[in-house]
């Protein structure tokens, strides 16, 4: 059968390779900050300690300046990765199965994996790292551009598996 000539088979497949590719980039970034562990720790270590943020009083009250709260919240950042890996790897893999009821845990992963992503990158990053610490003032430790793009990311994706085939 050609993908041309059957929409709804091309629609099936677009959606197990977007979620395939997001749960490989998980699988890339897991990967980096376990073999490279002290690079984002020092991001982390930067947003919680507010270092690099404009210093206003008012607000430097929230900064941390423990090593072990530093590890802690790098450790939950790279077991969430982790969660949505694993979610998004089977989401992936039961959608391409025949069977139906494999199709939908394979949805259901995939939208578990979309929602831990979306959490990870909107609320850690973006309301916590951007807005708690004050990462929106940092010239040099600032994710929030990568965070909203990878939140954008995932939630185009979990809009298209919405769209039935």
């Amino acid at each position: 059968m050609k993908l041309a000539s059957n929409p709804k088979l091309c629609i099936k497949r677009a959606k197990i390779a977007l979620v395939f590719i997001l749960a490989l980039y998980f699988l890339i970034v897991v990967i980096g900050n376990l073999t490279d562990y002290g690079t984002n720790y020092m991001f982390v270590e930067h947003v919680l300690k507010m270092d690099t943020t404009f210093n206003s009083p008012n607000l430097m009250w929230r900064a941390i300046n423990n090593v072990a709260t530093f590890h802690i919240f790098y450790w939950i950042i790279i077991l969430t990765e982790i969660i949505a890996t694993i979610f998004l790897f089977k989401g992936a893999i039961l959608m391409s199965k025949k069977d139906k009821k494999a199709q939908e845990k394979g949805l259901t992963n995939s939208f578990r994996g979309l929602i831990i992503s979306m959490i990870l990158w909107f609320g850690y990053f973006i309301t916590i790292g951007g807005e708690w610490f004050a990462m929106w003032q940092a010239e040099i430790w600032n994710g929030l551009t990568p965070a909203f793009r990878m939140f954008t990311i995932s939630g185009i994706i979990f809009l298209i598996l919405m769209h039935k085939d």
